[in-house]
């Protein structure tokens, strides 16, 4: 009996203290207390989160590192397999233009007849200015054949084996060319030099000439044909106590990149040596 109304006891105080909390929430009693543990709760949670973060980071950052390390590779070799496309596709462009400047040359001037060649190598030496083409006596190419690109002259054939040919380019210091200025009837000899560079010799002081006249190639002497282009005057020196005036010429050639060059086939240079009178001693 005294257990049975014992436990009713219990269970009525049970339902007051229930209803009494209920009562304050209910009368907003508990909203200060129900804030602040709200904040407590969210702080804790945010401790334990983090924490699990970072400790998730540690035991996960060796593999993410690996497969970072093997996409980087991957994305590097990719990058340097597109750069060599680009290259050649570059390359291949710059061959195109090339071929078709001398076409659109060859076609300018059908008088004469070309073969183009490939420039596969160049004189080391830096006194002599020299370049190998790949097609020689086995092509029909001889010594003393004119050596032209799309620009202008480029030089002569100076030697010939069955598969190659050897050009001496109209900078080399053995090199001379017999020229006029274009809309003038002065004539001149090109010379080549160590450096590189053009002038013209046996030009008289009297002579009347301006910086930016063409040079053309007049044809005398038998070695290359008239009216190639040479390039223009750049400079021109004259001292008193010289016979002939000093003129330099700027090339329209640009010999650094030449690729492809077109040798006239249907020239043959003339020997005019012999004819020429030996000096009276």
């Amino acid at each position: 009996m005294k257990n049975s109304l014992s436990r009713t006891l219990q269970i009525a105080i049970l339902f007051m203290v229930v209803g009494g909390i209920l009562a304050l929430a209910f009368g907003g009693y508990f909203g200060t207390t129900s804030t602040w543990l709200t904040g407590v709760l969210v702080d804790i949670q945010s401790w334990f989160s983090t924490r699990f973060v970072a400790i998730q980071d540690f035991f996960t950052a060796p593999r993410d590192l690996i497969l970072l390390r093997q996409r980087n590779a991957e994305l590097e070799n990719d990058v340097a397999s597109l750069q060599a496309q680009v290259i050649e596709l570059k390359q291949k462009v710059a061959e195109a233009e090339n071929l078709a400047a001398l076409v659109s040359y060859a076609r300018a001037n059908p008088e004469a007849s070309y073969i183009a060649a490939s420039v596969i190598g160049r004189d080391p030496s830096p006194f002599l200015h020299y370049i190998i083409v790949n097609i020689g006596s086995n092509d029909g190419i001889q010594r003393g054949m004119p050596v032209i690109n799309a620009q202008g002259l480029v030089g002569r054939v100076d030697a010939v084996i069955a598969d190659a040919a050897r050009i001496q380019l109209i900078t080399d210091p053995a090199s001379s060319v017999n020229v006029r200025l274009q809309n003038t009837n002065l004539q001149a000899v090109l010379s080549g030099s160590v450096t590189g560079d053009l002038s013209l010799d046996l030009i008289p002081q009297d002579a009347l000439i301006e910086e930016g006249g063409v040079v053309l190639t007049s044809g005398l002497g038998g070695g290359y044909p008239p009216d190639l282009i040479i390039g223009q005057i750049i400079n021109i020196r004259k001292r008193e106590a010289d016979l002939f005036q000093q003129v330099f010429v700027q090339q329209v050639v640009d010999f650094t990149r030449l690729e492809i060059v077109l040798i006239i086939t249907n020239f043959r240079p003339v020997n005019v040596e012999p004819l020429i009178p030996e000096p009276i001693p």
